[in-house]
């Protein structure tokens, strides 16, 4: 069976946002990270304007998901807002909807938001998992104008959060290393971890298809 989506799950900084990216223009798939949460604010009817006047109005659980989820990758920021009487169990349910759905369609790039775990029982489905050293993802964030301390604070607080929202709505550790069929570490190259990707994705197809019979 070939493999028709590529989850990327990524510890904050290693840069598996943009390796993502860079892998779904290669592929020519669409790419869905902050473009996953625009449709969940789609979906939900959430304005993506005037977020400082409902900061206080939120449910803070609620407001710090949609947190993570805009901060997808460092690479970008996608401002939410007007979430008041949208609760954090709903915008999960969506999640689950819109994931499901992009695979379903297939050849596609999701970026983390739990899909390793929400396709973990397709057949279909590649899951990596990208980390570096520290240093490493100091320096990524670094590159982007923050200084060490914030890169260091974004490293220590972001990669949190994701584990304790794996946890609550999914009840399992992250990372969960039995989902992923590749974890690499970044700290080669993104050009380096594509090829090891799509070598992995060629693996996996190769040990799926069915053997040929000789007469």
């Amino acid at each position: 069976m070939p493999i028709r989506t590529i989850t990327v799950e990524r510890e904050y900084g290693s840069g598996g946002a943009l390796i993502a990216e860079k892998l779904a223009q290669r592929l020519n798939w669409k790419l869905w990270d902050s473009a996953l949460t625009g449709e969940i604010a789609r979906l939900a009817n959430v304005g993506e304007e005037a977020a400082a006047r409902h900061d206080e109005q939120v449910d803070p659980l609620l407001h710090r998901l949609f947190k993570v989820f805009a901060r997808g990758s460092y690479e970008r920021s996608l401002p939410i807002s007007g979430i008041q009487a949208f609760d954090a169990d709903q915008m999960v349910e969506l999640l689950h909807r819109v994931i499901e759905d992009a695979a379903s369609t297939g050849n596609c790039v999701i970026v983390g938001r739990g899909s390793p775990y929400i396709l973990r029982n397709r057949p279909d489905a590649f899951h990596v998992f990208i980390f570096a050293s520290p240093e490493e993802k100091i320096r990524r964030i670094r590159t982007l104008g923050k200084s060490e301390a914030e890169a260091r604070e974004l490293v220590e607080t972001i990669d949190k959060e994701r584990m304790q929202f794996i946890k609550r709505y999914f009840g399992a550790d992250w990372p969960c290393r039995q989902l992923y069929d590749l974890m690499i570490n970044s700290e080669p190259g993104d050009e380096y971890v594509i090829d090891m990707i799509l070598h992995g994705v060629a693996l996996a197809e190769k040990r799926a298809a069915p053997l040929s019979v000789s007469a």
